[in-house]
């Protein structure tokens, strides 16, 4: 099982993503973005790749995607919230997109 952030954790990891994109969900701990592509094919290929460092870590998010558009929410289940593994998959989400 996978911890909650500390407030340290939470402030330090957060904000360079609330920078880029992600907002905090409401009602929930959890944090969300929509990814924009050209194409259901652009869109699919980088879902793909994610879904790959998704199961080597054993993080999964839950995503929707229609045609170039793919929208994110990252949380930890068992944690019921933010634990790292959410900060480090957006953080590749984010690079794997750029």
């Amino acid at each position: 099982m996978s911890d909650r952030l500390t407030d340290t954790q939470r402030t330090e990891g957060l904000e360079p993503l609330l920078h880029s994109g992600w907002n905090m969900v409401e009602g929930r701990d959890a944090i969300r973005k929509t990814f924009g592509f050209r194409s259901f094919v652009e869109a699919f290929g980088w879902m793909t790749r994610c879904a790959l460092w998704a199961e080597k870590w054993n993080h999964h998010p839950e995503w929707f995607n229609v045609y170039g558009r793919v929208d994110v929410t990252l949380s930890t289940h068992d944690a019921d919230g933010l634990t790292e593994r959410d900060l480090r998959l957006a953080r590749k989400m984010d690079s794997l997109a750029e």
